[in-house]
């Protein structure tokens, strides 16, 4: 049983909107503790399995800036990390945002991970699932019902 109150992703909004974290956020990556936050936020998008922002200044990880970046029509424009810790590298498995757009001016410089390519990540005391494919970096936990977009075959709706 999931210790985070239940959520269905389809009743997330669209366009998506920004709320801070009630728990605490911990990140690890080759037997580290890369980062561990109560300052975290989290973006809530229809269909979407949240995603976490933590504060820079609560992330002990080596980030090397890597080329390219993407684009979010609600956010602006990503940049990414390769992400080394504990002899461990992780590439492109994290990204921030320098000057997203109004709505999300509190991500700036916040920094997102790809569970999958950590070691492991926690809302509180909840072991975060990936989210399915390669391109959405959300954290699925328990707690969330619904079609959550990711898989094979979900990328257009």
């Amino acid at each position: 049983m999931s210790d985070l109150p239940p959520e269905n992703v389809q009743q997330y909004p669209r366009p998506p909107r920004i709320e801070p974290v009630p728990h605490l956020v911990v990140v690890r990556l080759g037997g580290e503790t890369i980062a561990e936050t109560t300052g975290a936020f989290r973006v809530l998008e229809t269909h979407h399995a949240p995603s976490y922002y933590l504060p820079p200044e609560d992330v002990r990880a080596r980030l090397d800036p890597v080329a390219g970046g993407s684009f979010c029509e609600w956010k602006g424009r990503a940049r990414y990390f390769d992400v080394s810790a504990g002899g461990q590298r992780a590439p492109r498995a994290a990204w921030s945002y320098d000057a997203p757009s109004a709505r999300f001016a509190d991500l700036a410089g916040y920094l997102a991970f790809y569970a999958g390519l950590m070691e492991a990540c926690f809302v509180g005391s909840e072991r975060v699932i990936p989210q399915d494919g390669d391109f959405y970096g959300g954290w699925v936990t328990r707690n969330l019902t619904g079609r959550i977009k990711g898989a094979r075959g979900t990328e257009h709706w």
